[in-house]
């Protein structure tokens, strides 16, 4: 079983950028889609950004802000912010899903994303 770990969070002010790294504890090619999904303080868990073999797709909230990328040969997917708000505070999760759909979801166990104003 593949295991997810997410880092690259902290703490950064308004306008700032972060990159965010998943590392997977084994081959992600067989994943047909992989995402970042985020859970903002007293809220529910919302998507993100995900990415296919050839496509892409952001929340409105993050477009033009927020890239996505995977790189098999490394295992690893990344989420690369910048123009940071407040509102973007959230814990951050790494999601990825095989060919079984939604019983084949794999996730990590966060990292925070404090943005100040």
């Amino acid at each position: 079983q593949v295991q997810l770990v997410e880092s690259g969070g902290g703490l950064v002010q308004a306008g700032g950028s972060l990159r965010l790294s998943c590392a997977a504890s084994g081959s992600i090619r067989s994943f047909v889609v992989m995402g970042w999904y985020r859970q903002p303080p007293g809220k529910q868990r919302e998507l993100v950004a995900r990415i296919t073999s050839g496509t892409t797709d952001y929340a409105d909230s993050v477009k033009s802000r927020f890239t996505i990328s995977r790189d098999n040969a490394a295992n690893s997917l990344y989420l690369q912010m910048h123009s940071l708000k407040p509102d973007d505070t959230a814990i951050y999760y790494c999601n990825a899903r095989d060919w079984r759909g939604p019983r084949g979801d794999y996730w990590g166990q966060g990292t925070q994303v404090t943005v100040s104003s």
